[in-house]
């Protein structure tokens, strides 16, 4: 599994860490309405996937806005932002942030993506940051585990490989 570090102190990552190469794993998570979405759903585009602990915490808010302004330049690429934070919180702070170009996505009632992509932390009950492109074929062809969740990821290599997918 990747080491990643909360602030410093090392976490547990539960699941099964991916890696470039592998077919994507599904999940089940729910939309801002309440309604499951799966890998199957964006089925035929590349996946950019933005995952952050909370989009409440300033940097996570950062690389949110970055993905929805990068996203509208993207040609067949869904962008998608994954956390645990519930669907109403997340429909609340996408129209305070004007959010338009991503879609944000709750896995707050199963964990079923943390657990598929290796991100649960186990402390806390949050998703590492971290981003994955899956191409139209639902192959991964680009992981980062951001090693210390309160920094940064590579926004320039994540959307460099989005645009290389097919």
């Amino acid at each position: 599994m990747a080491n990643v570090t909360f602030k410093g102190n090392p976490v547990t990552l539960v699941g099964n860490e991916v890696k470039v190469g592998d077919k994507a794993p599904d999940f089940t998570v729910l939309d801002q309405n309440l309604q499951e979405v799966t890998l199957a759903d964006t089925k035929g585009h590349v996946r950019l996937i933005s995952v952050v602990p909370s989009l409440d915490t300033g940097v996570c808010d950062a690389q949110t806005r970055r993905f929805n302004e990068e996203a509208a330049k993207l040609d067949n690429v869904k962008v998608l932002t994954i956390s645990v934070d519930l669907p109403f919180a997340q429909k609340r702070w996408c129209g305070a942030a004007g959010i338009e170009n991503v879609q944000v996505l709750s896995d707050h009632r199963d964990v079923s993506f943390g657990q598929a992509y290796g991100v649960l932390i186990k402390e806390l009950r949050l998703l590492a940051r971290a981003v994955f492109v899956i191409d139209s074929n639902d192959t991964v062809t680009y992981v980062e585990y951001v090693p210390e969740v309160t920094n940064h990821p590579n926004y320039e290599a994540a959307i460099e490989a989005a645009k290389a997918a097919k």
